[in-house]
Parts: structure tokens; C-alpha cells; sequence
């Protein structure tokens, strides 16, 4: 495993998480994100041959309630007070950017 981060991938992640980032702030976030990559690949070291995995060592079960149907408002009352509704639903502004890079 590779403990080296690129400016590349701090730019891609960046990217995938819609913020920009100054030229020193790449400097920065390389550094710190090598720092922590290089902690992993320590933890890579470790001999675990034999050591069954483990995802739970409480043995808690989700406690989960019965589906029941709640009768809650109705379309019409909910939407009463609505700015702006359109065959049974709220209007909204868009929300997402369409034209934005994935």
C-alpha cells in the first residue's frame, strides 16, 4: 500500500465533495491525508492470521418496532398553506445542479 498522496487525488476528493481549494490548502490537506494513510499502512503490519473477523462485540440485536400503518395528514390539509402546489405536491426550486461534474 501506497502511503504517498497526489495533489491529484486531494483535487478529486475536493471535487466529489463540491468544495475548492487554494493552492495552499492542497499543500495542506496532501500532508495531512499522507499522515493518516501512512497510520493505516502501519495497521496493515498487523498479524491477524487466525483472528476470526468481528463487525459486533456487543451481541446487540436491532430492536425493531412492528410496521403498523399512522394515518397522518391529509394531502389536502397538508397542503393547504403551500406557496405553490401542482396535482397533489409541493412545488420547490430546484435543488440539484444538473450541469455540475460528477
Amino acid at each position: 500500500m501506497t502511503s504517498n498522496i497526489t495533489v491529484e487525488q486531494i483535487k478529486h476528493i475536493a471535487s466529489l465533495a463540491k468544495i475548492n481549494l487554494s493552492k495552499k490548502e492542497i499543500i495542506k490537506f496532501k500532508a495531512q491525508l499522507t499522515e493518516i494513510v501512512k497510520y493505516f499502512d502501519k495497521l496493515s503490519e498487523v498479524d491477524t492470521h487466525g483472528i476470526d473477523p468481528t463487525s459486533q462485540i456487543t451481541d446487540l440485536k436491532n430492536r425493531l418496532r412492528k410496521d403498523e400503518i399512522i394515518h397522518f395528514l391529509k394531502r389536502e390539509k397538508a397542503l393547504q398553506n403551500a406557496p405553490q402546489r401542482r396535482d397533489g405536491y409541493f412545488v420547490t426550486k430546484t435543488s440539484i445542479n444538473r450541469d455540475a461534474k460528477n
